[in-house]
């Protein structure tokens, strides 16, 4: 569904830019070089449908785009068969057999636990644990080597409410009026699990961890449901250079100051790239049409910043 040479897309320009950081030299990102980086290890990202789009992208640059008989799914192990009646797993795990390395995907959009308050109704509430990372990484992180996590697009009224996400801090629900505000409430969050992972890597001293600054959205005139769109196809109209010093995402830069907890920042040089997103293309037939300003076409962004967390490793 992102593969946009597969849509009625005619411009593939943007696919010939690459980042290039100041006053360093960026190694090439070759599958068989990362396999080997990461014999015997784990590497594991956590996050919404733009952490999927990482997982997704680190997969197709790994293995060439081609099947492959020594990738194994391993799903299984960390709890990820798809569940009776979904649309889909809440992840993906695979092992590349050649050199035991376990690339793994788990959908957690907000990153915090989620208890149904009800477990005989289908229709229940959800506790939304803002002080309580989300289960499967205090489940699995004593399995992990690499890290990765993101959040931000799903904190807003609308999914919260649609979700049946009700708000807890300390077991309880939340009395705290400012941290009602769905942007506090979000920021509370980044820099409570930030906080637990940096607590978890005196125990786990071998895992590098990460969180991944925000991928920008590029919406014109209106958002996803009300006419927005991102047409620009000239690669870098807005500019071809990052020269701040901090991040564009001061919220996690500030949560992983102090800790060790890298930041993985793609914000600012994400920015520049308004020609990358799948915008009105789709290989759907659908007759309504939405432009998609926020996720990215594959091949694409998602890569530079696998290449990013390629160096960092």
């Amino acid at each position: 569904m992102w593969a946009c040479r597969l849509t009625q897309r005619k411009d593939f320009s943007y696919e010939g830019y690459r980042w290039q950081p100041y006053n360093c030299e960026m190694p090439n990102f070759e599958g068989p070089a990362f396999l080997r980086r990461m014999r015997d290890k784990t590497l594991a990202l956590v996050g919404d449908s733009l952490g999927r789009q990482q997982f997704q992208s680190l997969m197709c640059m790994v293995t060439g785009g081609r099947e492959s008989m020594d990738v194994q799914d391993v799903g299984r192990e960390y709890g990820l068969p798809k569940a009776h009646r979904s649309m889909k797993p809440n992840g993906w795990a695979f092992r590349f057999r050649s050199t035991n390395t376990t690339i793994i995907y788990y959908w957690s959009a907000s990153l915090c636990e989620l208890e149904p308050l009800n477990r005989s109704d289908p229709q229940t509430e959800y506790a939304m644990h803002l002080d309580r990372p989300v289960t499967f990484l205090r489940k699995y992180l004593h399995r992990f080597d690499v890290l990765v996590l993101n959040t931000g697009h799903h904190w807003n009224r609308g999914k919260i409410n649609g979700n049946r996400w009700v708000m807890h801090v300390g077991g309880a629900p939340n009395k705290d009026k400012k941290l009602a505000q769905i942007g506090d409430a979000k920021n509370f969050t980044i820099y409570s699990v930030i906080r637990w992972v940096d607590s978890q890597l005196p125990h786990h001293p071998r895992l590098k961890a990460f969180f991944r600054t925000i991928s920008p959205r590029h919406f014109m005139n209106g958002d996803w449901n009300s006419g927005g769109s991102c047409n620009n196809t000239k690669p870098l109209a807005g500019g071809s250079e990052v020269t701040q010093d901090g991040s564009a995402d001061s919220v996690a830069e500030g949560a992983a100051r102090g800790t060790k907890v890298q930041l993985l920042d793609v914000t600012a040089l994400s920015r520049l790239r308004d020609e990358c997103h799948i915008s009105r293309h789709s290989v759907s037939k659908s007759s309504k049409v939405f432009n998609d300003c926020l996720h990215w076409c594959l091949p694409g962004v998602p890569d530079t910043w696998n290449e990013l967390l390629f160096a960092q490793i």
